[in-house]
């Protein structure tokens, strides 16, 4: 297997992408070692060694209309998640100060629900135009589906990426979410490439789906030109219909995001939500071909602290710039 490893990584260095059928005998691999130093060496070579951080803010909390079965704010729920409206400016431009002063290069402004409209939109675009005037960071977005014209607008304030998982593949997602399609999902993308944003999209992983549910999701965000990948783990929440689903292995966590670099070569493999769950393998991830970290906290749980973050990324000889 060692030797189909490095046969895989020698053909992607030749500019050529694997498919699906070779991600799936990457899979069955019991070589991790090999797995992850050419993932590492894969990463090394077509990004380099910068590490790209980005924070969220819980800007919108609960009540959300959605019934996302590993969701702490679905209103279908009852997990004791605190309910609140959207934030005003000044909340926003302190907490973006302080990440920003952190290391920080991106900062988003996530909110619950299907989406944002009326109101709610007109003043987080109000939000995000004081942001780029007081703050250096990169602006993200995340409001669930939007249109074109919302996210044309969402660029005219200052936005340059925004934030849309796929959550997982299209066959799995009906077990996950009724409420609205796959398809919403993938045109909500397409607009907001035609609007001329950058896209962040990637899943959750350890929600019941199989290792071919999440290379098909990583082939489908290949397919859509992605290059931002955020990797969440599921932290079962109490009160959800998965809360007592069972945990992945760490292993086969890392596994699964080198995988991810195998088939997306020049991606942002981003450590996203429940890393936590790794505990002291987090920095293993960073030589396996992660090469970017949501960090701080995140919508309803507690990350690590930034700098602790960024003090891992250096001791694994990367870089915080």
């Amino acid at each position: 297997m060692g030797s189909f490893i490095k046969d895989i990584e020698n053909i992607i260095y030749t500019g050529k992408l694997i498919g699906f059928n070779e991600a799936m005998e990457l899979a069955k691999t019991e070589d991790l070692d090999e797995l992850f130093s050419s993932a590492n060496r894969i990463r090394e070579k077509f990004t380099g060694t910068r590490v790209d951080l980005c924070t969220i803010m819980n800007a919108k909390s609960g009540k959300c209309s959605e019934n996302c079965k590993y969701c702490a704010q679905s209103a279908h729920y009852h997990t004791g998640v605190q309910n609140y409206p959207l934030i005003d400016v000044d909340a926003a431009i302190k907490l973006a100060k302080e990440n920003e002063k952190e290391g920080v290069h991106r900062f988003s402004l996530v909110t619950s629900g299907k989406g944002l409209s009326g109101q709610d939109f007109e003043k987080v675009l109000e939000i995000y135009k004081v942001l780029r005037k007081e703050t250096n960071l990169k602006l993200c977005a995340s409001h669930g589906i939007i249109s074109y014209e919302q996210a044309v607008r969402l660029k005219e304030a200052g936005v340059s990426k925004y934030h849309h998982n796929l959550e997982t593949s299209r066959e799995f997602f009906p077990k996950i979410c009724d409420t609205h399609t796959y398809q919403e999902r993938i045109d909500v993308i397409k607009n907001v490439i035609k609007a001329g944003l950058d896209i962040c999209s990637g899943g959750i992983i350890g929600m019941g789906e199989t290792m071919e549910d999440r290379i098909n999701m990583a082939l489908e965000i290949r397919e859509l030109g992605i290059k931002s990948i955020p990797v969440n783990i599921l932290n079962p929440i109490k009160g959800t219909p998965l809360e007592n689903i069972k945990k992945l292995e760490p292993l086969e966590v890392l596994k699964t995001m080198a995988i991810f670099r195998f088939l997306i070569p020049d991606g942002f493999i981003r450590y996203a939500g429940g890393r936590s769950a790794l505990g002291n393998l987090q920095h293993l991830g960073l030589k396996a071909g992660i090469n970017a970290a949501l960090v701080g906290n995140y919508l309803t749980t507690v990350g690590n602290k930034i700098s602790e973050d960024i003090k891992m990324i250096k001791d694994v000889g990367l870089e915080v710039n």
